[in-house]
């Protein structure tokens, strides 16, 4: 897998878990955007799975602020 493959593979599974946590907490966009520090037009992009407007790094910050954990495993590649 390429390097920008894995960089979205893992973007892609960050907006998944935060999609569902709001889900969950059943908050509105405009809830969830206070929730999140971030606007509502942000939030939206973000359920939309719009994942090539965010890094990873703001992902898993809003991730946090979810009170959801993000682990980063690093080791020698399978074959």
């Amino acid at each position: 897998m390429s390097r920008g493959a894995r960089s979205l593979a893992m973007r892609r599974q960050v907006q998944r878990e935060i999609s569902a946590r709001l889900k969950r907490l059943g908050l509105t966009q405009s809830q969830a955007g206070v929730k999140l520090g971030v606007s509502q037009p942000r939030v939206n992009a973000l359920v939309r799975g719009r994942i090539e407007l965010f890094s990873l790094d703001a992902l898993v910050d809003l991730a946090t602020r979810l009170g959801l954990k993000a682990d980063l495993r690093v080791g020698p590649r399978r074959r």
